[in-house]
Parts: structure tokens; sequence; C-alpha cells
């Protein structure tokens, strides 16, 4: 059977991470430096301003200059452009519906990449060969656009029809269009949205829910949709019908509709924060509240029932249904009629993720921070699960599942084991390796351990190390120290060393020439459940700071490394981690790469989707949580003679995610107090900070510069 044929018997598999990227996309703001201010730099904001970007250009001529000066850089540029664009990469699954999947396909002759597909027996073969559905260098021609690609979302039981989300530039904003999957083409006359954080979800095949930008009023204050409608084809969309409409202080507001094997189930999504919402189900253009904690995770639906992921403990009845279970919510019934308990967590080990079919319920665990994976099955009374058998010491990873058959289609990789794409479908669960890359290091030259520090409170922070296996500890090598801590966020052991998919480059750029990784498992993310997160929020926030510093302690203490030869990263979140320790503890560190950053904490509720992370930080417009911010925001706290190391800070224009403004104006500051920080700034590339694999080597060279010029 051709693709086309094949298209025609598939239905719909969405995965979930997919759903909640784009419930969590925002509108494209450009900032502008309004209001009285103090601030010398605040001019800086103004994104798209003459001032701004002449120096943004200057500054990159000068970070090009002083870091590409290193006498390696041009092997570290040409190592790293080998291994993101390595012809063994295993797919890059957008998509999986039926026995067809997508995966989007970047490679120097298509930088911005092609979605393409296959079938499940092409992508068993050696050789497979796929088939174009559309390629992003050609419409960024024909547009004369720079389109990055965002989504994509196949109509529910058809698998003809899908949206296309495309990004000008790589930044959250995204431009809906329909397609036709069976002539590989843009619909003319279909479902069309301009560029907006929006939110777009299938109802049927001439309906859609829809959430944008309406013009004044129309936005929360942290830039996303107040409104949830139902658009109808051949309607104006101004038309649209309301069906829901929250406050303005509130986050966004999303309907959606979420299928399964005996019935839909159609709903209002209202965030309220960064980590809780209310939930409505839809009957008609009426919504009826449900009974669920405001923290808990929708993951999806099986037989009709809603999939949660707890983060709290709910009392239902006389049951305690305790944080970090995946539980069924039936919003037809009350009480604990209502509510079944699927899985679990056990000692040890928590649940990371859920994912729905109509046959099971997939479920990844963490187990002292390596990924394992288990099939969760109804039974006569209750849930039993099979254990999925892969590779352990790991990261496990599900890129899609296809609901109608349960195929799951799973990644796993290790530090130095390249990552490998297996598929599991019922009933057996057994893992079938369908593709594997190719070495980009050696990888039998290093091995991967797991070490604790104690942190200033007395708990005991993990952290792994990737070394020689002759290293000696003579306190003698350069250590990349990296991590994030932050939204529940998770560190695993990556083939990449990082949570971005570098492909094994850290490999070839560090461990080969002599350097030593390592990743700190720091409170503020989710590596050990929701308690592990709350530990360090908003007041508590100093508390991965002191993790942090615990583990590069502990790397002098056990003589792998000494002081100043530490070069520490991290981005986003992790930007604002390392900024914070470079100023807390200078002398712990020799380099510091710092992307995409937050810097301003008295500020960062006014930049773009900044007001949402009130909950992680707290709110700079609360006394209180004011005077505390105020004691370790890194843009307010720099000083002169503080002895700070060399700091490469690196951002993009079209971030509309953390606003360039942090980045630029640390930057600024530092170099305005003598220091050697040098800033460059990719055009597009969104909160990624790249767009292209050209792009994206180029960044890692800087970097890498950066640590090896600094700590050698």
């Amino acid at each position: 059977m051709g693709i086309a044929g094949v298209l025609h018997a598939t239905c719909r598999g969405h995965d979930a991470t997919m759903r909640q990227a784009l419930l969590l996309a925002g509108l494209l703001v450009t900032g502008c430096a309004a209001g009285a201010s103090s601030d010398p730099w605040l001019w800086l904001e103004d994104v798209y301003g003459e001032r701004a970007l002449a120096w943004v250009q200057q500054q990159n001529g000068r970070a090009l200059a002083h870091l590409g000066r290193y006498e390696e850089f041009p092997r570290l540029l040409a190592e790293a452009r080998n291994a993101l664009d390595a012809e063994s990469r295993v797919p890059d699954l957008v998509a999986a519906y039926g026995n067809v999947v997508y995966e989007l396909r970047q490679d120097p002759a298509h930088p911005r990449g092609v979605l393409r597909r296959t079938s499940l027996d092409e992508l068993r073969a050696s050789e497979t060969e796929w088939e174009t559905v559309l390629d992003l260098d050609a419409l960024s021609a024909t547009d004369r656009e720079d389109w990055v690609f965002k989504g994509l979302q196949i109509l529910p039981r058809d698998g003809r029809r899908a949206l296309v989300f495309l990004s000008r530039g790589g930044g959250d904003a995204v431009e809906m269009r329909e397609f036709d999957l069976l002539g590989n083409r843009f619909l003319a006359d279909g479902f069309r949205l301009p560029p907006a954080k929006l939110r777009a979800d299938w109802r049927d095949a001439d309906s859609l829910y829809v959430g944008t930008d309406f013009g004044p009023g129309s936005l929360t204050t942290s830039g996303y949709p107040r409104t949830a409608r139902l658009w109808r084809r051949g309607e104006p969309l101004g038309s649209a019908p309301v069906l829901f409409e929250t406050t303005p202080t509130h986050m966004s507001v999303a309907a959606l509709r979420l299928e399964s094997a005996v019935g839909d189930l159609d709903l209002v999504v209202e965030q309220t924060g960064f980590f809780s919402a209310r939930r409505f189900r839809l009957n008609g253009s009426a919504s009826e509240p449900l009974d669920v904690p405001a923290s808990a995770v929708l993951a999806g639906a099986f037989d009709a029932r809603l999939v949660l992921l707890l983060k709290e403990d709910w009392p239902v009845d006389e049951t305690i249904l305790p944080s970090g279970s995946v539980i069924l919510l039936d919003p037809a019934r009350a009480g604990s009629e209502a509510v079944s308990l699927v899985a679990a967590p056990e000692d040890g080990v928590v649940i990371e993720s859920a994912h729905p079919s109509d046959h099971a319920i997939l479920v990844r665990l963490l187990d002292s921070v390596r990924g394992r994976l288990r099939a969760y099955l109804p039974a006569k009374e209750g849930w039993t699960f099979r254990e999925i058998p892969l590779p352990d010491n790991g990261s496990v990873l599900v890129d899609a599942v296809v609901r109608e058959s349960g195929r799951a289609y799973i990644r796993y990789e290790s530090f130095t084991t390249p990552p490998t794409l297996y598929t599991v479908a019922p009933p057996e669960w057994q893992p079938e390796a369908l593709k594997s890359q190719a070495p980009a290091f050696d990888g039998s030259r290093f091995r991967a351990t797991q070490h604790f520090a104690v942190s200033a409170d007395g708990t005991r922070i993990p952290y792994f190390v990737v070394a020689s296996v002759d290293l000696e500890l003579d306190g003698s090598h350069p250590v990349h120290l990296f991590s994030y801590g932050g939204f529940r966020n998770s560190l695993t052991p990556s083939y990449s060393g990082v949570y971005e998919p570098l492909h094994g480059a850290y490999g070839k750029l560090w461990l080969e020439r002599g350097g030593v990784f390592a990743l700190a498992n720091i409170r503020g993310g989710g590596e050990f459940g929701e308690a592990w997160h709350a530990a360090a929020l908003r007041r508590n926030r100093l508390k991965a700071s002191e993790d942090f510093e615990a583990v590069a302690e502990d790397l002098v203490r056990r003589r792998v490394t000494a002081k100043g030869k530490i070069g520490i990263e991290g981005r986003s979140q992790g930007g604002l981690l390392v900024a914070t320790a470079m100023i807390r503890r200078p002398d712990l560190y020799g380099a510091v790469v710092c992307g995409v950053p937050l810097a301003d904490m008295m500020r960062f509720h006014k930049l773009l989707a900044g007001a949402s992370w009130v909950a992680e930080y707290g709110d700079p417009e609360d006394p209180g949580d004011r005077a505390y911010l105020s004691t370790w925001s890194p843009y307010q706290n720099l000083e002169k003679n503080a002895g700070y190391p060399p700091v490469f800070i690196f951002g993009s224009t079209r971030d509309d995610r953390v606003h360039p403004g942090h980045g630029r104006k640390l930057a600024a500051r530092l170099q305005e107090l003598g220091y050697e920080a040098t800033y460059y700034e990719n055009t597009e590339g969104g909160h990624t900070g790249s767009s292209t694999s050209e792009q994206l080597a180029l960044r890692l060279a800087l970097a890498y510069s950066l640590l090896w010029f600094s700590l050698r």
C-alpha cells in the first residue's frame, strides 16, 4: 500500500508533548523601554530599536573576533557541524499515525528542514525511503520568510488533513495553515491564522477550537489568549462564538478535544497560573467545572476519562490519592466513583509523564534519575503493568503514540551511547530497534558515574560525571558543569550531555580533548517529584543555587578539579542560575556560558511571558517578594572588582519567551564594570537561540572556545 493509501487508514495518535507545547505558546511582543527608570541600559529592551540593534551588531562582531581567535576555533566549528549534520541521526519524529511516521529533517542541503514521512516497514529497512511533504527552505524562499517548523496536528480519524504551525525566525508566535496530506499542499481556502501565540485544536473536519489575538483586551497580562472560541469552516474568524473568557491576570485559556475509543471529551482549560488550572467540560456552548486539583497535569484521555498526573495529595471521600500518581477521572461521575488509581510513585522512583492510547497508558519513570518505561493495562480489578525492557542508565523519551493501535515510538540514549529509536506495541510490548545513530565519539573511552553532594541545608544532591575511564583524581581537570533547576524540568543522561539535541557534539568538542562533563540534578527540577521542585520555589529559590555550589565544591573536594577550573553553563532558567552562581561564588568558577537568560528579576514580570513565571520566582510587585528577589537578582547585584570570570552570553532577537533585554543588559553592565563579557545574539532562533545547525554549530564553537581558553 502506498503512503496515500496508508494515510486513508490512519487515525490520530496526537503526542501530548506537542499539545502542551502549543498550549504554552504566546504572543510576539517586541518590548519597549517605556516607563521611568534609573536603569541606564533600559533602552536595550527595545528589541528592534535602531540603537539596540546597532549595539547587538557591534557585540556580535566583537564576539567573533574575541572568541574566534582561539587557535582551535576552526576545528571546534567543523566538529560541531559534523556532529549536528551526521547522516545517521535517528529520525526526529513530529507525529505518528497508523503505520506512517513524520519527521523534520535538517541537513546542509535543507538547513530549515524538510517535513517528510515514511511507513513503519520502510523505517525498519536499512535504507529507508522518505517522501517529502513540505520543504521549509523552498517555502521560505517563496514567502521571503525565515520559516521554522513548529508542529503538525493531523485531523483525528482521518489522516488526510493537518494543521501546520510555522514560526518566523523560531519564536513562540506561530502562523497556522491547513494542509492537504494527500496532495502535499496548503489548502488555499483552508483554515488559517496569522502569527500569534495562538491555540488551535481540531474539533472535527469542519471546525476548530481556537484562541488568538483579537485585538486590544483579548490577551492576558502574560501575552496569551483570553478567549476560547469555536471556529466553523466558512465563517469569519471574528464571528466565532466565545465559549469561555478568562480574566486578564490569569495566564491563558484554551479549548480542546481529547479522543478515546469509547467517546471524546471536549474541555476548556483555564490556566490560572503556570502550575495551576481549572478544567471545564464543554457541552455545546455550556461549560461545567470539573472537581480536580488545580495543580494536576492533564495527559490525555482513556475510555472517555481524563488521564491526570497529580502534583499534590488529593483526598477523595475516604481515600487519599498520593502526589505523583497517575489517575483516571470520569467527568460523568462524582466522588470516589469518578476516580481510579492507575499508577503510584515508589521509593526512589517518580512518575515523569503519562501517554495514553486506546490499549494502555505508557508511563515514563525516573529511577534515581535514570529512565524507565511501563505499559499500564486495565485489568478486572484495577490496573496491572508490563515493564518495557529498555537499556539501563540512560534517558527514555516517548516521541509519539498512535492512539488506535497503541504503537509507540521510544528514544533511548545515555551519556556515552548514541540515540536509538525503538517501537513497542501491544500485546507483547517488546521493544524493536528501528534506527541507531553512529557514534559521534568513542564512548568506550569514557564512563558516567553518579555522585552526591551535600547542600547547605543537608540535602543530598545527585550529579553525574562523565570522564575518561583513566581519570586521575589530581585536581587538574577542566570541568564543564551544566544544570537548570526550575519549572519541574528533569535533566537525565543524554548523548548531548545537556537537554538540547546536540547528537554527541560534546564528546568531540570536550570529552575527547580531555575535559570532564558534570550534570547537576539540583532542586527546582522534577527529578524526585513535586517536592523536589517545590523546595526551590519563590522565596526558596536560592536553594537551587546552594545545591549548584555544593556540586561544584564536591568536584573540588573529590579532586576531580580545582577552583577556577570549572566552567558553568545554563540556559533560560539555567542562565539565571549560572549568572547568580557567578555573583555568589566567583572564586569557584573559571568561565560562564549563560544562554537566553533571565537576569533582571525586578522587571521579569513586565517582559513578554514573564508574568506567567511569578509562581516560580515570586512577584516583584509584592514587597516581601521584591525584597527577597533584590538580594540576588543578577543584574542588580553586579559589583565592581568582584573577580567575576569570563562570561559568554548568547541570545536571539526572535526570542519572544525570555526577553532578549535580559541578556543584553547583563552583558552591557558587566562590560561597563570592566569584566570580560562577550555577547552574541542570533537574529533568529527563538528561545533555543538557533534555527539551523549552522547557527547552532557557531554558538557551540564560541562557547567551547571560551571554556578551553579560560580553563586550560
